[in-house]
């Protein structure tokens, strides 16, 4: 019988063609390890295994299954740089943050693929990616960020796209222009999180699933994580759980909100040979961005209903249909073969959160949308941390991401009104 996530609804293309995806048992007493992870996503197990193969004791416990949350469930694109142009980053934080923030997102990029290849784990890579604009108007902007990175940023995967080349690399009109990128590409991030997973057991991590952090104390200069089947005594902890915070810490909880994304799975797209013919991920310029690609099997899957509440829809499928139809029409009544969702953490300037909460606590989350890579990255470089090696996640750390406004009581509601009227703003 097929697992359901309590924390995600929906079945999962992703989950129907992984062919093993193992179990791991729950913590059956209290432990004492050098190194705490709560959260069994990329970040959590990247850090998990860098760790453990370096010989530093970890513990990781997941509350779910291993891919329940958004690392097995996402839209599967890289992306490149971080989730903003380069240039609008610099106009914020000047050229050598900038700079030194699009080179980590590049040895980001080359991180997952290197560890995919040496693990020997098939995550379904297909080459390119398409950021559109849904807007008129835009042909200038988007020509100017090409050739920025190309040029400012030493990137010469990107080129401008014009209308016509537009509608012929995507196969509609919907679109105005956009920018092509050759230098990154897409995924099937259940087999890639199956696959690490594997690899940190394999290098020593003790991995808990069906364990939930209840909560986090301090004494003695030690960290304690409560479990409902033991205590967790760890001199170092990593808090990697993202959109699933909820009370656990409240530093966290303050930086990075839960928001819902669904996506859906087409049958093949046979009888369409013109949609996507080069098989790219594609991204819109929508600030509730619809983000869409080809599997390798030649489906369509298409993610593009954000929800900023708990509530999930009753049919993911009509939703996710109706969006495709204003992109294809000619897939208005186009079979959906599975539909899903769940939560994605964001932050309010919409990058990475990455902080030292308590001492010797670390939190790391928010990638807004822009996480494949950057993730599993972070992972890597909190291990990188505690091992003394490069400081890379400083970058992270020195970036300025004020909390939700509004409290406890007020964060989710303000956050609804917020986003709803940036959702409104794409239709104008």
């Amino acid at each position: 019988m097929a697992w359901q996530s309590p924390i995600a609804p929906g079945l999962s293309w992703y989950q129907a063609t992984v062919d093993d995806r193992p179990e791991y048992p729950p913590l059956d007493g209290s432990r004492s390890v050098d190194v705490a992870i709560i959260g069994g996503g990329f970040t959590g197990l990247q850090a998990a295994y860098n760790l453990a193969i370096s010989g530093v004791s970890v513990l990781l416990i997941e509350a779910h299954r291993i891919g329940d949350g958004a690392s097995g469930r996402n839209g599967g694109q890289f992306g490149t740089g971080q989730r903003a142009w380069p240039d609008e980053l610099e106009a914020e934080l000047g050229y050598e943050r900038s700079k030194a923030l699009f080179d980590m997102a590049e040895r980001a990029k080359h991180y997952v693929q290197d560890f995919a290849a040496a693990q020997a784990i098939d995550m379904d890579y297909l080459p390119g990616q398409l950021n559109v604009s849904h807007k008129p108007g835009q042909d200038k902007s988007y020509r100017s960020s090409a050739d920025i990175m190309a040029t400012r940023y030493g990137y010469p995967h990107v080129a401008f796209m014009d209308g016509k080349e537009t509608a012929e690399r995507l196969g509609t009109n919907r679109y105005h222009c956009g920018v092509r990128d050759t230098g990154t590409g897409h995924i099937h991030p259940l087999k890639l999180i199956v696959g690490l997973a594997r690899a940190a057991k394999a290098a020593g991590a003790d991995i808990r699933e069906m364990t939930k952090a209840l909560s986090i104390r301090q004494a003695g200069g030690k960290t304690m994580i409560e479990t409902p089947t033991g205590t967790i005594t760890a001199t170092r902890v990593l808090i990697a759980t993202n959109a699933y915070i909820g009370n656990l810490e409240p530093v966290t909880a303050a930086h990075v909100m839960p928001i819902r994304s669904f996506i859906g799975a087409t049958v093949p797209l046979d009888k369409f040979p013109d949609i996507i013919p080069g098989s790219e991920a594609v991204a819109d310029s929508r600030f509730v961005v619809r983000y869409f690609r080809k599997s390798r099997d030649g489906r369509l899957l298409f993610g593009g209903r954000e929800a900023y509440t708990a509530d999930n829809p009753i049919d993911i499928s009509s939703h996710i249909r109706r969006q495709i139809a204003e992109v294809y029409p000619a897939l208005h009544s186009i079979e959906m073969t599975h539909a899903w969702g769940g939560s994605v953490g964001i932050t309010l300037p919409r990058k990475p959160f990455a902080r030292d909460v308590m001492p010797g606590v670390t939190s790391i989350g928010g990638y807004s949308g822009h996480g494949v890579m950057l993730s599993n990255y972070c992972g890597k470089l909190y291990a990188d941390s505690i091992l003394g090696k490069a400081p890379d996640l400083d970058l992270l750390k020195d970036l300025k991401i004020p909390p939700f406004p509004g409290g406890a009581r007020l964060r989710t509601p303000l956050l609804f009104l917020a986003l709803t009227w940036y959702a409104l703003r794409d239709r104008f």
